[in-house]
């Protein structure tokens, strides 16, 4: 295979073309040498601009033909990683406050192949990108919303769900401050998000998502736009009332009462959207009314969704009973959710109806991601083009390096249930497009990991069609030489996972914590060529740019970025180990050249 050019020397080129396609102004036609050749069962863009020749995008803002800054030299940092700090609590018992505790080493893996000596002096950078994954920004006040299960399951419904669109935004503020690739220091290239973008499949969430990622002002806010309508008013025990000298559950373990804390929630903030392009991958709670349920279902429940009615409390016998039939795929269709809030309806409390919540369609997704409105620094659609909205779906490839492509699947099923899995058509399209361009190394994106694509439910859409579980899709990756790495979300932890194949064929998955559980990360993944017939991947995680210490005082934008990570740690039944092991965490991953 052919790849000589690297990020280094990519780098250095930079002339109007380049600046117009990372700004997605440009579509790239095969005669310019960069697309990606369609194919008749790819529904999916080829004509997406490249981002890898371009300089970091403060360098790209030019107009008029202003001449551009030479590139920066390549130099390695800890700085704004988790490589020099991490949160950490500085007390042991109650209500944990958080500070700077010490950073995460790096962990040099060798299970593909063994690490040569030397390798420092040796490698060139080939791509460098940044990975988002389960930001779930929730609209708190959704009528639908299953924070009532929390009778029976704590972390059901968590403290800190108002502020995910403070949190997110802060996320997009580190990536903005950070300066290149942290190993290499070549340029970052794009952002990837890897589904459960938003938490409901309600179009208020998307909108918000949308202008998180390219810029804007955003209300976190639904219904009555004069007050917050929800659990955290409801006087009930079972959520944190921090405006209310009640003592609630939560603050019976410690947590403050917050004066003002829900009108501060529900204010307007500013996104400055990121300074990279962004692409998109689809989750389910995506694609599904919470997550879980047919996007073919019940119509009542998207009634019930834009309506008057919530349902806030009910007992425990009932709640692990509905939880039961989630969590065993018993109810793909949400009927039994219907029959249930019928049956709950004398509970329900009044809440002001918003057609803002409906639940959301593939198309809509696609056309949002589509809207110039939402286009930021680009590329038009963010990886989805008009082909995927002719067709119906929402996988597609890109071209991330002159010797890199990346891969982006659609795992989720329209069947229900919150498991994934892939058609034939898109199984068939994966292992083509990885055979037509054999002569580029592949990096594979999809929101559900290798172990939870246990769904094979028929698509409504397609009834005939088989589903294809995450051992199908392993073996053919594992059949393509030029396959680097599988970078996914879904569990909210931090796994990293070698898989091999017979004739040294071999590559990693890389699955990273979300942002809505502790510790709430997102993760830099840089390739490298190691000039010794190995390649390395760099994963290095980051937090968000909010301080780790918090003042219950400071309930500014960024006083809540802050406050919603310190909630996040202190949540009732979270989970301890979402972090990873070391292993998992701030790593080289060594692997044989295809």
């Amino acid at each position: 295979m052919s790849r000589t050019r690297s990020v280094v020397t990519s780098a250095l080129g930079v002339n109007r073309r380049t600046v117009l396609a990372a700004a997605g102004a440009v579509s790239v036609s095969a005669g310019i040498g960069y697309a990606l050749r369609p194919t008749d069962s790819q529904a999916a863009t080829t004509s997406q601009a490249p981002v890898a020749s371009s300089l970091p995008q403060s360098r790209l803002r030019s107009t008029g033909g202003t001449p551009m800054a030479a590139a920066a030299p390549l130099a390695p940092y800890t700085k704004g990683t988790t490589l020099a700090t991490v949160a950490a609590p500085r007390n042991s018992t109650g209500y944990r406050r958080l500070g700077d505790g010490a950073g995460w080493k790096r962990v040099v893996r060798g299970e593909l192949a063994a690490p040569k000596s030397g390798r420092s002096g040796r490698r060139t950078p080939l791509a460098a990108f940044v990975q988002f994954t389960d930001l779930h920004l929730m609209d708190v006040q959704h009528p639908l919303r299953l924070e009532f299960l929390r009778s029976t399951d704590p972390h059901a419904w968590r403290p800190q769900e108002a502020l995910t669109v403070q949190g997110a935004i802060s996320l997009v503020e580190r990536v903005n401050a950070l300066r290149g690739a942290p190993v290499t220091g070549s340029p970052l290239h794009f952002v990837m998000t890897t589904g459960d973008n938003t938490d409901n499949n309600a179009h208020s969430e998307l909108e918000w998502f949308m202008k998180v990622m390219s810029g804007g002002r955003i209300t976190p806010d639904s219904g009555d736009p004069r007050h917050y309508e929800g659990v955290q008013n409801s006087g009930l025990k079972l959520y944190w009332q921090p405006d209310s000298t009640l003592r609630d559950g939560d603050k019976a373990l410690g947590f403050p009462h917050l004066k003002g804390f829900l009108a501060a929630a529900v204010r307007e903030v500013r996104s400055p959207g990121l300074n990279l392009p962004w692409y998109s991958t689809v989750g389910n709670h995506d694609a599904l009314p919470l997550g879980c349920y047919g996007s073919h279902g019940d119509p009542y429940l998207a009634e019930a969704a834009i309506g008057g009615r919530k349902l806030m409390n009910v007992s425990a016998a009932d709640a692990k009973k509905l939880q039961d039939a989630i969590k065993n795929a018993k109810d793909p269709k949400g009927v039994g959710y219907r029959d249930f809030l019928k049956a709950h309806a004398r509970s329900m409390r009044s809440v002001t109806p918003d057609e803002k919540r409906a639940p959301y369609t593939p198309a809509d997704y696609l056309k949002a991601h589509l809207d110039p409105a939402h286009q930021g620094i680009g590329p038009v659609g963010h990886g989805y083009s008009s082909a995927n909205l002719a067709a119906g779906t929402q996988y597609y490839t890109f071209r991330i390096a002159d010797d890199v492509i990346g891969i982006s699947l659609d795992t989720t099923d329209a069947g229900g249930h919150y498991e994934g899995s892939i058609g034939t058509a898109q199984l068939k399209w994966l292992d083509k497009t990885l055979r037509d361009n054999k002569d580029s190394y592949a990096v594979v994106f999809s929101h559900h990991t290798s172990k939870t694509m246990t769904n094979t439910r028929p698509d409504p859409a397609h009834p005939g069609a088989r589903r294809h579980n995450g051992a199908e899709v392993v073996s053919v990756l594992s059949s393509h030489a030029n396959v680097l790495a599988w970078v996914n979300g879904h569990i909210h932890k931090n796994v990293v996972t070698p898989h091999s194949a017979s004739g040294g064929r071999s590559f990693w998955e890389i699955s990273t914590a979300s942002h809505v559980d502790y510790p709430q990360l997102a993760r830099v993944i840089e390739l490298v060529d190691n000039k010794d017939g190995t390649l390395s991947i760099f994963t290095t995680l980051i937090e968000s740019a909010a301080p780790h210490r918090t003042d219950f005082a400071d309930l500014s934008q960024t006083g809540l970025a802050a406050l919603y990570r310190e909630l996040s740690f202190n949540a009732p039944g979270a989970g301890k180990t979402l972090a990873g092991d070391a292993n998992d965490r701030n790593t080289e991953l060594v692997l044989k050249k295809g």
